[in-house]
């Protein structure tokens, strides 16, 4: 038996899969482009894990010591 998906819109988007979906393109293309392998600092620039770490450290500090 073949199912097909209801008209009308059911469609639901994990929205934490298709951030990492988009940082996984962003990587190949950052990767493809380089002439040597990137360096774990390269990686981290792409994935914007410095940003990441800075908006968790704002978001842990923001009622701290008022």
């Amino acid at each position: 038996m073949t199912r097909v998906a209801p008209i009308g819109g059911t469609a639901v988007q994990d929205h934490v899969a298709l951030a990492e979906i988009e940082l996984c393109g962003e990587l190949i293309i950052a990767a493809s482009a380089a002439r040597e392998r990137l360096s774990l600092e390269s990686i981290d620039e792409v994935l914007r894990v410095a940003e990441e770490r800075r908006g968790a450290g704002e978001r842990r500090g923001a009622g701290v010591g008022r």
